[in-house]
């Protein structure tokens, strides 16, 4: 995959890479750095994504996929992927997989790296499990309220969806959950919960 408007650790060694932050020369796009000139466009994001995995079977998911997509400032760390279904890939703390199942049209490239469309990415977040029952994770519903604040998708194409998905797990989870985010964000049209 060309990265050559990114640099890596692969590049330089990070001491230098910091250094030349510090020294306003690059700027730090995830774990990868570029000119302070570069647009940081959603591919740029994405191969720096693709870098950060490591491996092509891997697709950008959640805020992952939310920070590709511009909707939050920063990549988060571990960087977050998910792989088809009985796809078996190697993996360290600095990435976090989950298996799942998914469609081709839920997916986009960027950047040479698969990454869940903007809806599926919104649908992926409010169905998350929380750390305790009923808990939604704040850089969720942060990743979420930006997806829909730069109408990478809307609220009506969101509700369409969920209502389409049925009774899968954690469907009315994430019509509560979207209604929550609306509430706290001021998005238009607020949906009430099931």
């Amino acid at each position: 995959m060309p990265r050559t408007r990114l640099l890596t650790t692969d590049d330089w060694p990070e001491a230098e890479l910091r250094a030349a932050v510090l020294a306003g020369e690059l700027v730090a796009v995830g774990a990868c750095w570029a000119s302070p000139t570069e647009p940081q466009t959603p591919s740029l994001r994405a191969a720096a994504a693709a870098w950060s995995l490591g491996d092509a079977r891997f697709i950008a998911g959640t805020r992952t996929a939310a920070w590709i997509w511009g909707a939050v400032s920063r990549a988060p760390s571990p960087v977050e992927g998910c792989v088809p279904l009985r796809v078996r890939v190697h993996t360290d703390g600095a990435v976090h997989v989950r298996e799942v199942v998914i469609a081709d049209e839920d997916t986009v490239v960027l950047g040479g790296l698969r990454v869940t469309t903007p809806l599926r990415t919104v649908v992926d977040l409010l169905r998350s499990p929380g750390d305790r029952p009923g808990g939604f994770d704040p850089a969720d519903a942060r990743a979420v309220a930006g997806l829909l604040a730069i109408e990478a998708v809307s609220v009506d194409e969101v509700i369409g969806h969920l209502a389409a998905l049925g009774t899968i797990p954690m469907v009315r989870q994430a019509e509560r959950r979207l209604a929550a985010v609306q509430r706290l964000g001021g998005c238009s049209d607020p949906v009430s919960p099931r």
